[in-house]
C-alpha cells in the first residue's frame, strides 16, 4: 500500500509531511526521521525512528561469496541491533563486496563503537570496518 501526496518546498528548503502520512506512520512532534538520498535513482526516503534511537552507520568491506550477507545480518540480529537501512554492492565478483548499513543500537548491549568495530573485524569474511555515530 502506498500513499502519494504532493508537497511544496518553501524558501528554506522545508516541506510539510501531509497529515495522512504522519497519521499512518504515527509521526509526532520531536521524532527523528532518517533521510536517505539515493544519487543514482534520485529518490529520497524518510524513515521514522523511535525517539530513543541511537543510530550508527556501519561500512564494511567483505568477501564476496555466498552467505556473507546472512552472516553479517545474523551477527547484528544476535546482538539485538536493528537494521534501519542497508545497501550492499559487489566491488569485484567472487572477491570483494561492500555493505553500508544504518543501524539502531539503542536496544543492544553495545556500549561503544570501538567494541562493535572489534566484534565485526573478528568475523571471518570482514576485511575492513568503519563505524560513524549519527545520533
Amino acid at each position: 500500500m502506498s500513499i502519494e501526496e504532493t508537497v511544496k518546498v518553501d524558501s528554506k528548503g522545508r516541506i510539510t509531511i501531509p497529515a495522512s502520512i504522519r497519521d499512518f506512520f504515527n509521526i509526532r512532534e520531536g521524532m527523528y526521521l532518517l533521510m536517505i538520498a539515493d544519487r543514482n535513482s534520485k529518490e529520497i526516503k524518510l524513515v521514522p525512528l523511535p525517539v530513543a534511537a541511537k543510530l550508527v552507520r556501519i561500512r564494511v568491506l567483505i568477501e564476496d561469496r555466498v552467505g556473507v550477507l546472512a552472516e553479517l545480518t545474523n551477527f547484528l540480529a544476535g546482538r539485538n541491533i536493528d537494521i534501519v537501512s542497508t545497501k550492499c554492492v559487489v566491488l569485484k565478483r567472487e572477491e570483494l563486496g561492500e555493505c553500508e548499513m544504518i543501524v539502531d543500537i539503542s536496544r543492544s548491549g553495545v556500549t561503544s563503537t570501538d567494541s562493535l568495530i572489534g566484534e565485526l573485524k573478528a568475523l571471518e569474511p570482514v576485511k575492513e570496518v568503519e563505524v560513524t555515530v549519527l545520533t
